[in-house]
């Protein structure tokens, strides 16, 4: 495990790819391990309302996970969790959790993930393709339409490389 003084590695998996919205030093591709992503979160603000829920992206436990992971400097680093809690922790939907993941280049490093919690009410259970999609239509919230997420997500994806079967799928019926 590599470490820069107290520098901190973001792990992203969804819209923290495209809109990370903190200042960074380095980005790489990176594999994640033992989670996956999966559009697994009921969303009642950032793309849905309570009564028309959107969905977003959780990682979800099992199987292996590309995104990219990103170095933020070590005198960042409070301001940056204190910003990505805002963010990710509205609903309280997520673990905070730090993960060993592998960089393009080869090297391990420790990164902050967002893991679904399970137990919690927003949590999307096994939903098929059809009802996924019924609530990516319908869902628009305080950071706009589910659908925008969704594509933006499949874009920048596919930009990285990255196959995601049921994004493209969304995608291309949004």
């Amino acid at each position: 495990m590599t470490h820069h003084h107290g520098d901190l590695w973001v792990f992203a998996y969804g819209s923290l790819i495209w809109r990370p919205g903190f200042e960074f030093v380095e980005r790489h591709s990176a594999l994640l391990k033992g989670a996956h992503r999966a559009l697994c979160v009921y969303s009642h603000v950032h793309r849905g309302t309570r009564e028309r829920p959107g969905l977003v992206l959780g990682l979800d436990h099992g199987g292996a996970c590309r995104g990219v992971a990103f170095r933020v400097e070590a005198h960042k680093q409070a301001e940056t969790i204190a910003y990505l809690r805002a963010r990710e922790q509205v609903n309280m939907v997520y673990k905070e959790c730090i993960r060993p993941v592998t960089l393009d280049d080869g090297r391990q490093v420790l990164a902050l993930c967002y893991v679904v919690d399970r137990s919690h009410s927003q949590y999307a259970a096994r939903l098929d393709r059809e009802d996924v999609l019924k609530l990516v239509r319908q869902g628009v919230g305080q950071s706009g339409p589910n659908p925008d997420y969704v594509r933006n997500t499949a874009l920048a994806l596919k930009d990285l490389g990255i196959q995601d079967s049921l994004l493209d799928w969304i995608s291309a019926r949004v």
